[in-house]
C-alpha cells in the first residue's frame, strides 16, 4: 500500500482513514480490512486511468452509475468470480458510507448498485466418521517435521478443539496459556470483537491438557496456548498446512480443512435436533441466515449424524 496522503481531498488520504477505521472503529476482521483496501487500492488505480485526472473528493461525489459499473466490468474482465466482484462492491459500498459521514460525500449512484448474483454456496463439512479420523491421525501421524509427542498432542488437541467447540482457526489460535485448563466454556471473542460463551466438550478439555502438560514452552499467562516448533505463537497457516498433511494420509478431499471441522459442529449437531438459534449462538453469527444454510445441506449428508449428541462429548 502506498504512503498515505496528507491531501484531504484525495482519494488517497481517505482510503488510509478508512482503514483505521476498519481497525480500530469497526474492528473489522484482519481478512475484511485487507480485502477491502486492496479494492480500494485498485478502484483508485482504475479511476486514475479511466478518467485521466487527480481522483479527488469531488470526482468521488460526481461518479455516475457507469462509472462504477465500468470498474467491476473490468474485474470481471479480468476472471473474477461473482462472488469476489460482490465483495469489491460491498468494499466500495462501505467506503462511501464512511466519506458520506465523514467527509460529506454523497453519492446516490454506488447506493443503487446491485452484485451479480451467484449461486449459493453451501458449507462443506466433514462427515462424523472423517472428523474422528482426523483427530485419530493428528495422534498418530509422523513426518519428516512433527517427531516430538508433544507435537502430536498440539494437533490433536487443536483438531478436538475445532470440531468439538466449533471455533474458527482463528478463534482457538487467539486462546492464551492461562485460558487452560480449559472449563465446560471458554469465553471466544469472534469476528467484530463479539464474544461469546463457547462450550467445551469433554474429548477437547482432555486433549488440551495432555498437549499442556507436554509442551516445552509456556508459562506465562499472556503467552499462547498453541506454540510452534520453534516455540512461536502457531499461526493459522502452519495449521492448514498440518490438516493438509492429515487429509492427504485419509485421502480426503481438499475440503477437509479447518472451517470443515466448524461445519461439521454445526450440521451434526443441527442434524441431531440441536435448536438453530442456539447454533447461531454458539458460532457466534450475527445473522441468523448464515446459520440457516446448514438446513439446506442435502438429506444424504445430513443422515450422517450423531446418535443422539455430539460423539465428543462423551
Amino acid at each position: 500500500m502506498s504512503a498515505p496522503s496528507t491531501d484531504k481531498s484525495s482519494l488517497r488520504y481517505w482510503r488510509a482513514a478508512f482503514a483505521r477505521h476498519l481497525k480500530s472503529e469497526k474492528r473489522a476482521s484482519i481478512y475484511t480490512q485487507r480485502n477491502y483496501n486492496a479494492a480500494l487500492e485498485r478502484f483508485e488505480n482504475f479511476l486514475n486511468a479511466y478518467r485521466a485526472e487527480a481522483v479527488t473528493l469531488h470526482l468521488l461525489r460526481n461518479l455516475e452509475t457507469r462509472d462504477f459499473r465500468a470498474f467491476l466490468a473490468e474485474r470481471r474482465n479480468e476472471g473474477l468470480a461473482p462472488p469476489s466482484i460482490k465483495l469489491e462492491l460491498s468494499a466500495l459500498k462501505s467506503f462511501f458510507k464512511f466519506l458520506k459521514k465523514r467527509a460529506d460525500v454523497d453519492n446516490d449512484a454506488i447506493a443503487v448498485m446491485r452484485g451479480p448474483k451467484a449461486k449459493e454456496r453451501l458449507p462443506r463439512p466433514v462427515s462424523q466418521k472423517d472428523a474422528h479420523a482426523l483427530i485419530e491421525a493428528a495422534a498418530t501421524l509422523k513426518t519428516s517435521t512433527r517427531k516430538q509427542t508433544w507435537e502430536q498432542a498440539r494437533d490433536t488437541a487443536l483438531v478436538t478443539l475445532l470440531y468439538g467447540a466449533g471455533l474458527r482457526i482463528s478463534e482457538a489460535l487467539s486462546l492464551r496459556w492461562d485460558d487452560a485448563p480449559l472449563g465446560e466454556t471458554i469465553r471466544i471473542k469472534g469476528k467484530g470483537a463479539k464474544t461469546r460463551a463457547a462450550p467445551v466438550v469433554q474429548a477437547a478439555r482432555r486433549a488440551i491438557d495432555t498437549y499442556t502438560e507436554l509442551c516445552p514452552y509456556g508459562g506465562a499467562a499472556e503467552d499462547p496456548l498453541f506454540f510452534s516448533t520453534r516455540g512461536k505463537a502457531l499461526s493459522a497457516r502452519l495449521a492448514q498446512r498440518t490438516m493438509e498433511k492429515l487429509r492427504a494420509s485419509l485421502g480426503l478431499p481438499d475440503t477437509a480443512t479447518p472451517h470443515a471441522l466448524r461445519h461439521a459442529f454445526a450440521t451434526h449437531l443441527l442434524s441431531a435436533g440441536g435448536d438453530l438459534r442456539a447454533i447461531q449462538e454458539l458460532l457466534g453469527h450475527s445473522s441468523l441466515a448464515a446459520t440457516q444454510r446448514y438446513t439446506k445441506i442435502d438429506s444424504e449428508n445430513l443422515l450422517r449424524i450423531f446418535d443422539k449428541a455430539h460423539p465428543r462429548a462423551r
